[in-house]
């Protein structure tokens, strides 16, 4: 029997912050490379209807990256910079070119939760309870879930 995740989204009543959090069957070494190889990313990354490329990347502390989502040929881009990145945690910064205004400090760690399994958390924080909400209204939380379970499913499958 297989059991469906979902990922926790809380929005802070007193920051403009997002948090995420998820569980998965995988080791926090698993996690992290599925974060930091390109290759691995563009497979999982944002809702199913889209295809991902990578345009740069750079997964070391001080590095940058940007990928391009499309579907029917309409593209999404995102571009950010690692500020650090470690093998249990990873600041960057986070930007959808489409509002370059908004950017967010993102912080994801990487939690042993033992046998196997992992916690992955994330914070993102945006200059305004605005942008935060306006995040939190672009029915973000479909591609963060089909994302993940794209993810889980590499993890399963011994893709990651």
């Amino acid at each position: 029997m297989s059991t469906i995740t979902e990922t926790t989204i809380e929005a802070d009543p007193g920051l403009p912050i997002i948090r995420l959090s998820r569980e998965f069957a995988g080791t926090p070494g698993q996690l992290f490379r599925a974060h930091t190889d390109p290759v691995l990313f563009a497979e999982w990354i944002g809702p199913s209807s889209l295809q991902t490329r990578i345009e740069q990347w750079d997964a070391r502390t001080g590095g940058s990256w940007r990928f391009v989502s499309t579907r029917d040929g309409e593209e999404y881009a995102f571009r950010g910079c690692f500020h650090e990145v470690r093998a249990d945690r990873i600041v960057q910064t986070f930007t959808y070119e489409g509002d370059p205004d908004a950017v967010a400090l993102q912080t994801m760690w990487f939690d042993d939760l033992g046998n196997g399994r992992s916690r992955l958390r994330t914070q993102s924080l945006m200059e305004s309870f605005e942008t935060r909400d306006g995040w939190l209204r672009s029915g973000m939380e479909i591609g963060i879930n089909q994302g993940y379970a794209k993810l889980e499913e590499m993890l399963a499958d011994g893709t990651v």
